[in-house]
């Protein structure tokens, strides 16, 4: 799928707490899949807890060996009586569902055992259109009645951040919801093309807990 730069393996400690970007994955035509950690992000996530992504110890190496199988384990399985919804909600191009690479960058590859993501850093072409999350609802604290699904967003560029130089803000009219996901942030910064991003799923107590959103060029 040429739409895809590359994968990051992203790991946080838990709810609320920052993602980090500990590995890469790579397909190019000639060596296939690879997998390497990024030594700066290892090192960040080790002082909160990180060991290492199972099936793959060895934090120095380069892997090239059964790599998207394994990580291809955390694509939905094709008997799960959902799975036209799944296609759905994460936008999937069917004639791609068998490409366990896309398939892992499309869907994040989210488990609920664990802490781990894959988000892809799309080319920003004129077919762009994925799903992403808006990051710090739970420092924001927006009331549930604020956003709805379907609700278009204004996004800003971020350039003075000092954390991370590709950040996007998102708001809903005036009200500051959250930024968009590291790394998914990325080809927003970037993209020539004129950007449409709206809610499309929410979950809420009280307050907004997730928001899931698509981007898409227009």
């Amino acid at each position: 799928m040429n739409s895809i730069k590359k994968i990051y393996l992203i790991w946080r400690k838990g709810r609320g707490e920052s993602r980090i970007a500990i590995g890469v994955i790579e397909r190019n035509s000639n060596n296939g899949v690879s997998f390497s950690y990024l030594p700066d992000g290892v090192i960040k996530a080790q002082k909160n807890g990180f060991f290492h992504y199972v099936g793959f110890p060895n934090l120095e190496e380069k892997y090239t060996t059964n790599v998207i199988e394994t990580f291809g384990q955390r694509i939905v399985k094709s008997e799960r009586n959902d799975l036209q919804d799944f296609y759905d909600f994460w936008k999937v191009d069917l004639s791609e569902k068998e490409d366990l690479y896309y398939m892992l960058a499309q869907t994040q590859g989210l488990l609920a055992t664990d802490n781990f993501e894959f988000l892809a850093d799309f080319y920003p072409t004129k077919e762009l259109n994925f799903i992403s999350e808006i990051t710090g609802l739970s420092h924001t604290n927006i009331q549930s009645d604020i956003l709805k699904v379907g609700d278009k967003l204004r996004y800003v560029r971020e350039k003075d951040n000092k954390e991370d130089n590709e950040a996007v803000k998102l708001y809903k009219g005036e009200t500051y919801l959250g930024r968009i996901k590291l790394i998914h942030s990325k080809v927003v910064f970037h993209s020539s093309h004129s950007l449409e991003i709206s809610v499309c799923h929410i979950e809420k107590n009280g307050t907004i807990k997730r928001a899931f959103i698509e981007i898409k060029s227009v």
